[in-house]
């Protein structure tokens, strides 16, 4: 005979899930899975899964219509569930031209490149790898924050070491573009990975 044991301890999550949201009353799904973070230990991921579901079975009715994940890539890209992925795109482009079009001798706007130039060495291309690795699991902000900065400050230094092997040499020029190279090589591996992840959940 087949244990049921599995099976119960789901139907005990799910009534939870649904007493959380009759009785908090979030509107959105992260508001959701905030909620549920901090009463269970599921994976935000596993949380969003149970509450998709449960929605689509009319199970549970929010105050405002949960953002549907779009079934075209295309569509996936130009909504809020890709937001951060152009702001990282348009901040590392707007950085990488800042360093060419403004000279280290041009007071006082040269310090607002030297400001943007930071953030984008020691934040941006660990912040894009963190998101290709771990998508938004389990990681709160300060997680993600600390190992944003961490990893860029381990993949500064290999870029630079390439780079030193190569006729390009360590140079402006070479170290911001290898950069930006790698900040949206991750970038856009994190997002194709963030779709196909909400997709998966969505048609399970």
């Amino acid at each position: 005979m087949r244990s049921t044991r599995g099976e119960s301890s789901t139907d005990e999550l799910d009534q939870a899930l649904i007493d959380i949201i009759r009785n908090e009353h979030p509107e959105t799904l992260q508001q959701t899975i905030e909620l549920a973070r901090l009463k269970f230990s599921t994976s935000d991921e596993e949380t969003m899964k149970r509450v998709l579901r449960l929605e689509s079975q009319g199970k549970i009715l929010f105050k405002k219509p949960m953002a549907t994940v779009p079934s075209s890539w295309i569509k996936y890209l130009l909504s809020d569930w890709a937001v951060w992925y152009w702001i990282v795109f348009g901040l590392a482009l707007v950085v990488s031209a800042l360093v060419f079009l403004i000279p280290e001798d041009a007071f006082p706007v040269v310090y607002a490149r030297n400001l943007f130039g930071s953030v984008f060495v020691l934040f941006l291309p660990g912040y894009s790898l963190i998101r290709a690795l771990f998508g938004s699991r389990e990681l709160d902000n300060i997680e993600r924050l600390a190992l944003s900065i961490g990893l860029s400050l381990a993949l500064v230094p290999i870029a630079g070491l390439l780079l030193n092997y190569t006729p390009w040499g360590i140079r402006t020029a070479p170290v911001t573009l290898s950069l930006l190279a790698l900040t949206l090589v991750f970038a856009s591996a994190a997002v194709v990975r963030d779709y196909e992840t909400r997709r998966a959940h969505v048609s399970d």
